[in-house]
């Protein structure tokens, strides 16, 4: 019987239903794994299942009967593919199974920021409401989404998606492609500058890399409108955060929305817990991911993942 572990299944939340991976052998569940009990934990393993625990050639060395390692998520930064290549194991993602998740909490957060929907609830809830001698309340105007341009960086299955959302509202939508071979017809392709000075919102869906670190600086913040919005769902690092907390106190935007930080959990040193205006930004921790439904199809396709690995196993040992 084969031996399967999982190593961080708290990731995916209290409700994943995991009975699933049963059904390939012997599966041992562990909510959370410290580096230190990684070599412990995967030596007599056959398949081992990660979302973020890293997995290098220090603590592969001793799992001699490893031949599979799959990746709980889309990115595969956290394994050492060269030596797991080296080695005969294969490698296993997730992609695509987040797209109407991620692409929902975009806007998610964009209108609890353009509505100054905190503001209004905590009005109405204070009883300052209850006391008012007119129906409504416009201390905080809003504007519509209709007529804006949208500047999307990073055009790939969830900035397109993003994208489309946005024409349905209206918006006029311009891209930066971080790698240079993006070249999607349906919109306008714009350098950097140009997308960050005339864009009223700004979202980032790139991942994070050498061309993409701290590409959002204090410069590239200072071009922008004073009433745009900056919202990251790509990778912390790519907005620098130290130069993000000064611009948003200095009011050079009107705010920003973050589900990804550079060190995450956050650390209780970043400036962005610091902020005077705090008011003028929204961070989520890490969730845009996360709905029910694409936890329930990230679970299914590593099922399937495992599924084709030892059903090509068995054609490669019958041929």
């Amino acid at each position: 019987m084969l031996r399967i572990c999982f190593l961080d299944a708290k990731t995916l939340g209290s409700d994943a239903n995991l009975s699933g991976l049963a059904e390939f052998g012997d599966i041992s569940i562990y909510n959370t794994t410290k580096s230190e009990d990684v070599i412990d934990r995967i030596k007599d393993q056959d398949i081992v299942i990660t979302n973020k625990v890293v997995l290098n050639e220090s603590n592969l060395k001793p799992a001699l009967n490893l031949k599979l390692i799959c990746v709980a998520a889309t990115g595969t930064n956290n394994i050492d593919l060269g030596y797991a290549k080296s080695r005969g194991i294969a490698v296993t993602n997730v992609a695509g199974y987040s797209t109407q998740s991620v692409a929902q909490h975009t806007f998610a957060m964009l209108f609890y920021l353009l509505e100054s929907l905190k503001y209004y609830d905590e009005y109405v809830k204070s009883m300052d409401y209850s006391k008012s001698d007119v129906f409504t309340h416009l201390e905080k105007p809003f504007t519509e989404l209709y007529g804006k341009t949208w500047g999307i960086i990073g055009l790939g299955t969830i900035g397109g998606t993003v994208a489309c959302i946005a024409r349905a509202f209206g918006c006029r939508v311009v891209y930066y492609s971080t790698s240079g071979m993006n070249n999607n017809g349906e919109y306008e392709r714009v350098e950097l500058d140009k997308l960050m000075e005339v864009s009223d919102i700004v979202s980032i869906h790139a991942p994070l890399n050498d061309r993409t670190r701290n590409l959002i600086d204090y410069r590239c913040l200072q071009s922008m409108k004073k009433s745009a919005i900056l919202i990251n769902l790509g990778r912390g690092g790519i907005v620098n955060e130290n130069d993000l907390a000064k611009a948003l106190d200095e009011d050079l935007i009107m705010g920003a929305a973050l589900d990804v930080l550079e060190s995450e959990p956050i650390k209780p040193s970043n400036p962005l817990l610091a902020l005077k205006k705090r008011e003028k930004l929204i961070i989520t921790p890490h969730i845009a991911w996360a709905s029910v439904e694409a936890r329930r199809r990230l679970i299914n396709e590593l099922n399937l993942n495992i599924k084709a690995f030892l059903n090509n196993e068995v054609r490669n040992r019958v041929d």
